[in-house]
């Protein structure tokens, strides 16, 4: 739809509905919006507005409500995403600046986002398929034993005792790690999970030959930490939001909480999203674009976090179609880079 005037008016009925939950007449939209034109204009724009799609009339002598297709020009029309102001910006910083470690970040920021846009929130937890390693740490803690310490760029720690049954010397046992430690280093730093896993057993083999069994040892767990978490995850919370947002989800509520439940369903849902968003970006479905069942009566806004120009996961968040947008989308967004900001330092 190329004419600037009925974008108007529609804007206009998806800002006024959001606001009142009540259908738009256009006496309603005379008196709330300087729209420059007659009455009788905007009757007609909201009949072609109608009979393209856009609006649909509820019941009988009702006003005008967006349908899915007018919410989505809306959306691809918008010309700036509502900015947050200082003070929303700095309680964020402020809120997940705390964050000790990943699962802390995590679950700060699901909490924080369904406390400020009020909604359902989802964050997936950063993968380790899509990590690369940090650091790793082998540190001797008595006897026969040490403890492994993988240390991920996402901020992902994977740990594990291990005990050295090879190992002849105990007391020659430090100095033997601290060299192996060097060579895993050397090795695996800064290389995706595969690739270092791959390395592993190049390391074993340039290890001299007294040492070489106890390498062997660090190295299969090493291996197992390579390997762990590599099952996808996400985080809810805010759920109760949805009970909350009156009329709107009321008849499908019950099919709605069923889809959250069900991980492999969100998970999907954001992986498909990534693609929408063209990785990083930010994506937006709304009602009947979400082709998962339960969820065709919600619409979802999510984005991209972590590395910079490489989306580590995704957050977002999820509630009825009859959304305020504008804020939704700029508070995922600015969520996703203090989030992105923290996980780089």
């Amino acid at each position: 739809m190329s004419d600037d005037r009925r974008l108007a008016v529609l804007r206009a009925i998806v800002e006024d509905y959001v606001s009142t939950h009540e259908p738009v007449g256009s006496k309603a939209l005379v008196e709330r919006h300087r729209l420059g034109v007659s009455p009788a204009t905007i009757r007609n724009d909201m009949a072609v507005l109608e009979d393209e799609g856009y609006i649909t009339q509820p019941h009988t002598s009702a006003g005008r409500i967006p349908t899915d297709k007018g919410y989505r020009l809306f959306v691809d029309r918008l010309a700036t995403v509502k900015p947050m102001s200082t003070a929303e910006k700095r309680a964020i910083q402020t809120f997940l600046d705390g964050a000790v470690d990943l699962d802390d970040v995590v679950d700060r920021t699901v909490r924080l986002l369904a406390q400020i846009t009020r909604q359902a929130a989802v964050v997936q937890y950063p993968s380790l398929s899509r990590a690369a390693v940090r650091h790793v740490e082998v540190v001797p803690v008595g006897g026969r034993s040490a403890l492994l310490v993988l240390i991920t760029d996402t901020g992902r720690v994977e740990q594990r005792v291990v005990e050295l049954r090879s190992a002849a010397d105990p007391a020659a046992l430090v100095t033997s790690l601290t060299a192996l430690r060097t060579r895993l280093n050397a090795a695996v730093a800064g290389h995706r999970l595969q690739e270092a896993r791959d390395a592993l057993t190049e390391v074993v083999q340039q290890t001299p030959a007294g040492e070489m069994a106890v390498a062997a040892e660090v190295a299969a767990a090493l291996g197992d930490c390579l390997t762990a978490g590599l099952a996808e995850r996400v985080v809810i919370a805010g759920t109760s939001n949805l009970a909350k947002s009156g009329p709107d989800l009321a008849a499908s509520l019950g099919s709605v909480l069923e889809a959250l439940e069900e991980h492999v369903v969100l998970l999907r849902l954001v992986q498909e999203m990534a693609e929408d968003g063209g990785g990083d970006g930010l994506a937006v479905r709304i009602g009947s674009e979400n082709l998962h069942v339960g969820l065709t009566e919600t619409s979802v806004v999510t984005t991209g976090y972590g590395g910079e120009g490489r989306a580590l996961a995704r957050l977002g968040v999820l509630g009825p179609t009859r959304m305020d947008y504008p804020t939704t989308m700029a508070a995922v967004r600015a969520v996703s880079r203090y989030v992105s900001r923290i996980l780089a330092t």
